[in-house]
């Protein structure tokens, strides 16, 4: 099975979104700021209900906000790029 792993596009786009901070995205969708850290350094991955509500916090659909990581793909090309 492929390693995966989700990313997102959390911080570029709270500071598309006037620079929004991670204080205040946490408030707006009602959990920590540890949570919103943790989801921008791929460390936590959402609910459906947490990433509903953040895409809605964007005004975009959830796909355009997060995507996949294929673990095996940036493991590969970090240990080729040293050649």
């Amino acid at each position: 099975m492929t390693d995966l792993q989700i990313g997102n596009h959390l911080r570029k786009l709270r500071f598309l979104k006037g620079e929004m901070t991670q204080a205040q995205l946490s408030k707006n969708v009602g959990v920590t700021r540890q949570t919103i850290v943790a989801l921008e350094t791929s460390r936590y991955a959402p609910s459906l209900e947490l990433a509903m509500k953040l895409a809605c916090v964007f005004d975009c659909g959830v796909d355009d906000l997060f995507f996949w990581i294929n673990l095996e793909d940036a493991k590969s090309k970090y240990s080729s790029d040293g050649q």
